[in-house]
């Protein structure tokens, strides 16, 4: 199973967590106290991190789910390929429309089963959205929500000697 779908507890389990002290805003507290949280996925070496607040809690919310969103990005897994489209994914494009926030938690799951599906159709937009039940312009809206994501697919393209898209 591809770690941006395992339930908190479990990846959390395959996580070390680490904490620092960073520098910037926030005061004399941020300075004296470690409330940056690292979380690094051990089984793959991604990162996720966070010390923008000055709780402890809050960063590690928030490393979580940069850790996830760096998975989606980073770890392929073509097992998404045998159940695509998803449950998740047919829930969250009702009548070709992606319907889901960057902000929300479902985000970096459908962003993971996107990218293998469109690295299996070795760039081709056209092809991925068909099997996704979804547009090619909201594929292309959806995948532009994380640059990360929309350059990785145009690193793809180029590499095949597909045109590049803007």
């Amino acid at each position: 199973m591809h770690p941006v779908l395992l339930p908190d507890a479990e990846l959390l389990k395959q996580c070390e967590l680490r904490t620092a002290r960073r520098r910037g805003p926030g005061g004399q507290h941020r300075n004296k106290t470690e409330s940056a949280v690292i979380l690094k996925h051990l089984p793959t070496g991604v990162e996720g991190q966070a010390a923008e607040r000055r709780s402890q809690p809050d960063n590690a919310r928030n490393a979580l789910k940069r850790l996830r969103l760096n998975l989606a990005l980073e770890v392929r897994d073509s097992e998404f390929l045998e159940t695509t489209p998803s449950e998740l994914w047919q829930k969250r494009c009702p009548q070709g429309r992606i319907v889901v926030s960057p902000e929300h938690a479902d985000f970096a799951p459908l962003l993971a089963e996107a990218l293998e599906v469109v690295l299996d159709h070795l760039g081709n937009l056209h092809a991925a959205a068909d099997q996704l039940g979804c547009t090619f312009s909201q594929l292309i809206k959806f995948l532009k929500d994380e640059p990360r994501a929309w350059q990785l697919v145009c690193q793809w393209r180029t590499s095949r000697g597909l045109p590049a898209l803007s």
